[in-house]
């Protein structure tokens, strides 16, 4: 199986999903230049959003920890520690801030 992203071109294939740890992301980069961060839970659901944390600029995300607040999936970034929906993109710790999010599906590989 493959975990793979929706971008402008169509379905971006990003890695194997065994290669994927719950609770731990990578970093893909995409064909417009910009990264995103995927994660894949410990149900195995995956998740895809931009990987630019939105206080610092830097491409950290990937690197957060998984949680959950309310019943909402959510990664903290590894620097200033602000929480982002992994479902909206949004700042639960500020809601004027979002960073985007990717569709994202498992494949079965040919």
């Amino acid at each position: 199986m493959t975990v793979e992203l929706r971008v402008a071109e169509g379905w971006l294939t990003v890695c194997e999903l065994a290669q994927l740890l719950p609770g731990r992301g990578v970093a893909a980069l995409l064909p417009d230049g910009s990264q995103a961060a995927v994660f894949v839970d410990r149900a195995g659901r995956p998740y895809a959003i931009g990987n630019r944390d939105p206080f610092t600029g830097a491409q950290v995300l990937s690197r957060g920890l998984l949680g959950a607040a309310a019943g909402r999936p959510f990664v903290a970034s590894p620097l200033l520690k602000q929480r982002f929906d992994l479902e909206t993109g949004r700042c639960l710790d500020d809601g004027e801030v979002a960073v985007p999010t990717y569709p994202v599906r498992t494949a079965a590989t040919s």
